[in-house]
């Protein structure tokens, strides 16, 4: 059950993520999904040491880890875009 929430959850900050970047017309749920997973695990490895969150991956659906979750997202949308743009945006 907990994965499902990690999912859901997971989707609805890959999409809030997306929309700050300005990438969300290039992406589809799917993605979204993928992002919002992958960057609560990027901001569980680098974020959780310096504001003290847990990411949603570990379980936890407080705001200090939805917080993280999302920042994570955000890093990972900017790392793709500088790859794929050159540029932050």
């Amino acid at each position: 059950m907990t994965w499902i929430i990690i999912i859901i959850v997971g989707g609805i900050l890959g999409w809030l993520a997306s929309i700050v970047m300005r990438t969300d017309a290039q992406q589809g749920i799917f993605l979204n999904i993928v992002v919002g997973i992958v960057g609560a695990i990027l901001g569980g490895l680098l974020l959780s040491p310096l504001i003290g969150g847990a990411s949603i991956t570990t379980g936890a659906f407080n705001p200090m880890s939805l917080l993280t979750s999302f920042l994570g997202a955000l890093i990972l949308l900017a790392i793709v875009n500088l790859f794929r743009r050159g540029s932050i945006r």
